[in-house]
C-alpha cells in the first residue's frame, strides 16, 4: 500500500485545524477537522480556488442558518428545507464543489436550540473557518506536489509499454487476447496522463523568468503525449489488422518492420535527449533513417496497391501507412521542440529523473 503526499497532508491537516481549535478553545473542534478535509486540493494553485469557494460557501451557508432559525426555528423540516435552498443556490451560482461545506455550516449551526444562538452561530462560523485555512496553510507549506516529474515518468512509463508491445507485435510475438486487454489499459493510462498534465499546467510560477521557461515545457510535454498517443494509435492498428498483414508479400513487411524498428529507436531517444542522456544532434543519423525508411515505407505501400490491392478493392491497410506517417511527423516535430529548448533554456533543464518510486 502506497501512500501519497496528498494522504499525508490531509492528516497533518486534520491535525493541525484540531489543535488550532482546541488553542482556540472552540467548543466544537471536529467540524474544524472536518471542513480541513473538504478544503484539501492536489495543486497550491487549486487550494487558492478552494479557499475563496470554501469562504464563500462558509458565509452564504452561515447566513442562511441563522435567517432560518431566527425566522422559523430549528425544527428539522426547516434544517432540510434550507439545505435544499442552499443546494439550489449553489447550483446556480456553480458552486457545486462547495455545497458540502455550505451544509456542514447549515446544519452545524441550526442544531443549536439554547439562547445565545448568534453567539454560538459565529462561534461555528469561525470553527469551520479554521479548518478551511487550517488546510490552506498545510498545502502551501508541506510537500509540495512535484508534478512534473510525476508527468514525465508516467510519460515514459506508458510510452515504453506501448513500444514494447509494438516491437513484439512487428515480430509476431504477441498474444492477440493479452495484447487486446494491455490495449484498453494503455486507453485509461492516457486519459490519467491527461489529468497530469492539467495538474502540472495549474502550477504557477512565482518568478518571472521562469515563465517563458513553463510556458515551452507545457509544449513539450504536451507534444510528448501527443507522440505516445500516435505510438497507441499505431499499435491499436497492428493489433486489428494483424491478420491482413500476414498475407501482404515479405518485401512490404519487411518496410513496416523496419521503419517502425526506427520510429521506436527514434522514440526512446528524444525522452533520454530531454533530460540529457543523450547528446543533442539535430540532425542525428536516427533521424535520417526515420526519413528514409519512411519513403521505402510508401514506395513499397504504392508497388503493392498498383499491383495487387486496386484489382482486388482491397484498402484495409491505408489507416496504418497513414498512422506510422502521421507518428514519424509527431516524433519529428517533438525533436525539434526539444532541440530549441535546450538551445534557449538550457539553465531551467534541472529535472532530475534518477527514480521512478515516486
Amino acid at each position: 500500500m502506497r501512500l501519497g503526499a496528498r494522504v499525508f497532508k490531509t492528516g497533518i491537516a486534520i491535525t493541525f485545524a484540531l489543535f488550532l481549535a482546541k488553542l482556540f478553545e472552540f467548543p466544537s473542534p471536529v467540524f474544524a477537522g472536518i471542513a480541513a478535509v473538504f478544503a484539501m486540493q492536489p495543486t497550491i494553485y487549486r487550494s487558492y480556488l478552494s479557499l475563496v469557494e470554501q469562504v464563500q460557501a462558509n458565509v452564504i451557508g452561515a447566513l442562511f442558518a441563522i435567517v432560518f432559525v431566527l425566522l422559523f426555528g430549528h425544527d428539522p423540516f426547516i434544517v432540510g428545507l434550507t439545505a435544499i435552498l442552499v443546494i439550489a443556490l449553489f447550483i446556480q451560482l456553480r458552486l457545486e464543489s462547495s455545497i458540502s461545506v455550505a451544509l456542514v455550516t447549515v446544519i452545524a449551526i441550526m442544531e443549536y436550540t439554547d439562547k445565545n444562538f448568534i453567539q454560538f452561530a459565529l462561534v461555528r462560523f469561525s470553527t469551520i473557518m479554521l479548518g478551511v485555512l487550517a488546510a490552506f496553510v498545510v498545502n502551501l507549506v508541506f510537500l509540495p506536489p512535484k508534478y512534473e516529474k510525476k508527468l514525465y515518468l508516467k510519460i515514459v512509463e506508458n510510452t515504453e509499454n506501448i513500444l514494447k508491445w509494438i516491437r513484439m507485435n512487428i515480430r509476431h510475438a504477441s498474444e492477440h487476447h493479452l495484447l487486446k486487454e494491455d490495449i484498453e489499459k494503455f486507453k485509461e493510462n492516457m486519459i490519467k496522463l491527461d489529468q497530469l498534465y492539467l495538474l502540472y499546467k495549474e502550477e504557477r510560477t512565482y518568478f518571472h523568468k521562469h515563465k517563458y521557461s513553463k510556458s515551452r515545457k507545457l509544449v513539450l510535454y504536451r507534444q510528448m503525449i501527443v507522440a505516445t498517443n500516435r505510438a497507441l494509435e499505431t499499435l491499436k492498428l497492428l493489433h486489428r489488422l494483424e491478420n491482413e498483414l500476414y498475407h501482404i508479400p515479405i518485401e512490404f513487411q519487411q518496410a513496416i518492420k523496419t521503419e517502425l524498428d526506427c520510429l521506436l529507436n527514434y522514440h526512446d531517444q528524444i525522452l533520454l535527449k530531454f533530460i540529457g542522456k543523450v547528446k543533442s544532434q539535430p540532425q542525428s543519423e536516427i533521424v535520417e533513417d526515420a526519413c528514409s525508411g519512411k519513403k521505402g515505407l510508401v514506395n513499397s505501400f504504392y508497388k503493392h496497391y498498383l499491383q495487387k490491392s486496386l484489382e482486388e478493392d482491397n484498402y484495409h491497410l491505408f489507416p496504418l501507412i497513414g498512422a506510422i506517417i502521421e507518428y514519424s511527423y509527431q516524433l519529428e516535430h517533438l525533436d525539434t521542440l526539444i532541440e530549441s529548448f535546450h538551445h534557449y533554456h538550457k539553465e531551467e533543464n534541472t529535472l532530475e529523473i534518477a527514480e521512478k518510486d515516486e
